[in-house]
């Protein structure tokens, strides 16, 4: 087999020799395909978690509750910084507030945004 040919079949082996619709799977998919809005706010949601640095915040949120200072100093960033990346996080509902006297506490919302982290942790554990 010559180069050329070899490196054709690896450029096409993930593509159909064939161009045959399979009705049947295409109505299953599209049945339990989410509304395009749906999905546009998932996305939004695993863009967040893309950061490395929200993650981080998630992660340690998951942990104990904390307060930007505490989280500044984990995670070796300015207060300024974890501040803007926890009102991104607050914002997509993954992290709530509370204050108790001058100190505001960050946690994760508990079972949402605890299930993406388990879910993630649990992905990388098995594969």
């Amino acid at each position: 087999m010559n180069t050329y040919s070899h490196m054709d079949w690896a450029m096409n082996q993930d593509i159909c020799q064939v161009n045959i619709i399979h009705e049947n799977r295409i109505a299953k998919a599209k049945e339990q395909m989410p509304q395009l809005k749906s999905v546009a706010q998932i996305a939004s949601i695993y863009k967040l978690l893309g950061d490395p640095t929200r993650l981080r915040i998630m992660l340690a949120l998951n942990a104990s509750e904390m307060c930007v200072c505490d989280l500044a100093a984990l995670l070796e960033a300015t207060p300024s910084a974890v501040s803007h990346q926890l009102r991104l996080l607050r914002t997509a509902g993954l992290v709530h507030a509370r204050k108790e006297g001058k100190i505001v506490y960050y946690n994760l919302e508990e079972q949402s945004a605890q299930g993406l982290l388990r879910e993630g942790l649990h992905y990388l554990e098995t594969n």
